[in-house]
């Protein structure tokens, strides 16, 4: 069964509403990741390791789990594994793009072990997902997971190539995030039934979900977020609070953000703050989440099912407050 200290209170109040199988079924998902974090070699295994002990709110495992229902068994526990591994490969890569010291406040594989380690770890975690499904014929799971990942690094493409560019609209920033983010909850939930509902509320809680990050990103604290404040500015990734304070005070972007450093990111933090742009975003998220209990009106769904899932839902949101 899953330790409670182990996961963050969202998603425990996801479990305290559940009956008996969630938590059990979440718990041999997280057997099952240690048990591929094994076997690997010394140093590989031992990097794995400390990416799954750094722990993660586990949400897309957790949407699938949900999504198939107390019914789902043994091929849904194996969707949840592989969908937690694809999402633990892209975060270890995006430390290693970004030079990124901690994450979840632990040190990055990439700055403990190198970039090398740590592309080789990301690389193995990525095979390791399909290898799973695959190893137990899986081939719809396969099929999904891999259009995720095929959105996700489009999605990570279309950032590289909107660093450091202030004039980033709206729109593109909303279909990169659905890309880089919204894909893969979207999968999770398509991976757990082909219920179309399900599919959209994975996508809507996603895109959500995006947007409070990069709140998050802009108030911090550290010790909250397990990065330093200002750390997408840093990246020079612009963000929908920084294109949403541009519109309303141009002035903001006048030093740009090349060669910004922390004690700048801070001061534009604060400048972005002034503006009200993360309220706005704040609200634009929440109407996302709204959009996405909603969409789950469409389809019939177990009366517990659905509770658990609008706890998901608001959850996302329970991460800014």
């Amino acid at each position: 069964m899953t330790r409670r200290s182990a996961v963050p209170p969202p998603v425990t109040a996801v479990l305290d509403a559940s009956s008996r199988w969630l938590p059990e079924r979440l718990g041999e998902v997280e057997e099952q990741l240690r048990e591929q974090s094994r076997g690997h070699g010394e140093l590989l295994s031992k990097d794995l390791a400390a990416t799954l002990a750094a722990g993660g709110k586990r949400l897309r495992p957790l949407l699938v789990l949900l999504s198939a229902g107390a019914q789902g068994g043994e091929e849904a526990v194996r969707a949840a594994v592989a969908i937690e591994l694809v999402h633990m490969a892209t975060l270890v890569h995006d430390d290693v793009l970004d030079a990124a010291p901690l994450r979840r406040g632990q040190p990055t594989i990439a700055a403990v072990s190198g970039r090398g380690r740590a592309v080789a770890a990301g690389d193995l975690l990525f095979s390791r997902a399909f290898a799973f499904l695959a190893e137990h014929g899986d081939s719809r799971s396969v099929s999904l997971l891999a259009e995720a990942s095929a959105a996700l690094a489009r999605g990570e493409l279309a950032q590289r190539q909107d660093a450091f560019d202030l004039a980033v609209s709206e729109q593109r920033y909303l279909d990169r995030c659905r890309l880089k983010t919204a894909k893969l909850f979207e999968c999770a939930c398509r991976m757990g039934s082909d219920t179309e509902a399900l599919g959209a509320f994975g996508a809507e809680i996603g895109l959500a979900f995006q947007l409070l990050d990069d709140v998050l990103d802009v108030t911090g604290p550290p010790e909250r977020t397990g990065k330093a404040r200002g750390t997408d500015l840093l990246d020079g990734t612009v963000t929908l609070p920084l294109i949403v304070a541009l519109a309303d005070d141009p002035s903001i972007g006048s030093a740009g953000l090349r060669g910004l450093d922390p004690a700048g990111a801070e001061v534009l933090c604060d400048r972005i703050a002034t503006t009200g742009a993360l309220d706005q975003v704040r609200s634009r998220a929440l109407a996302m989440v709204a959009t996405a209990k909603a969409e789950l009106d469409a389809a019939s769904f177990d009366p517990e099912q659905r509770q658990l899932l609008d706890l998901v839902a608001d959850g996302v949101v329970q991460r800014y407050s």
